[in-house]
């Protein structure tokens, strides 16, 4: 139930707004999107599928998971185990609270911007429905628009066992509505079989 509709729209709008900004492209069905606005359309597009009764607290965290993503880069920290951990610490932080500000600007109070900027940083995760509901879609939506890209990138013999242990960390993070919806997506057969590989 969305308490104010014109407020949730507006705060959908700007958090596009802020992403369609973002350089990096990606081509899909022969256009060219930003990569993280196309990303946030469809985490909304896949939560209303997976859970079309989810709070607003959701709806709004799933729209701007990845707000503005580009500007803090991967490659800005160590490419170790430490430096992921400091990036993917960072970015929830910055997440919040890039997001926190377009919500405080379209009259969100700070009881909701402070759920929101929870879930964004995954809290009580396997605890919290909400939580575990946005870990779902993030990563039903990677498995069905990403798998095949991540697939390629460890596509050598060395790394399979690699890419394997990723699904299979994926996998764990998901709840059992999870695991069925993503046995229900519409894989190409090769990438049918690289999950079932996972999953053996």
């Amino acid at each position: 139930m969305i308490a104010n509709t014109t407020r949730f729209q507006q705060a959908l709008a700007k958090f596009d707004a802020a992403n369609a900004q973002d350089p990096n492209q990606e081509m899909f069905e022969g256009k060219s999107y930003p990569k993280e606005l196309i990303y946030a359309q469809r985490m909304t597009a896949m939560l209303n599928q997976f859970a079309p009764d989810a709070t607003e607290a959701v709806q709004l965290a799933s729209r701007c998971q990845h707000i503005c993503r580009w500007k803090s880069p991967r490659d800005a920290y160590p490419m170790d185990g430490v430096g992921y951990k400091k990036w993917r610490t960072d970015l929830y932080k910055f997440h919040g609270e890039t997001a926190g500000a377009i919500m405080r600007e379209v009259g969100y109070d700070d009881d909701m911007i402070s759920k929101v900027q929870a879930l964004l940083r995954k809290e009580k995760l396997k605890v919290n429905p909400d939580t575990q509901m946005l870990e779902d879609v993030v990563d039903l939506v990677f498995l069905q628009h990403y798998l095949a890209d991540f697939v390629s990138k460890y596509s050598s013999r060395y790394e399979e066992e690699k890419l394997l242990d990723i699904l299979r960390k994926t996998w764990r993070k998901m709840s059992e509505n999870g695991h069925a919806a993503a046995l229900k997506l519409n894989y190409t057969p090769a990438m049918l079989a690289v999950v079932k590989k996972a999953l053996a």
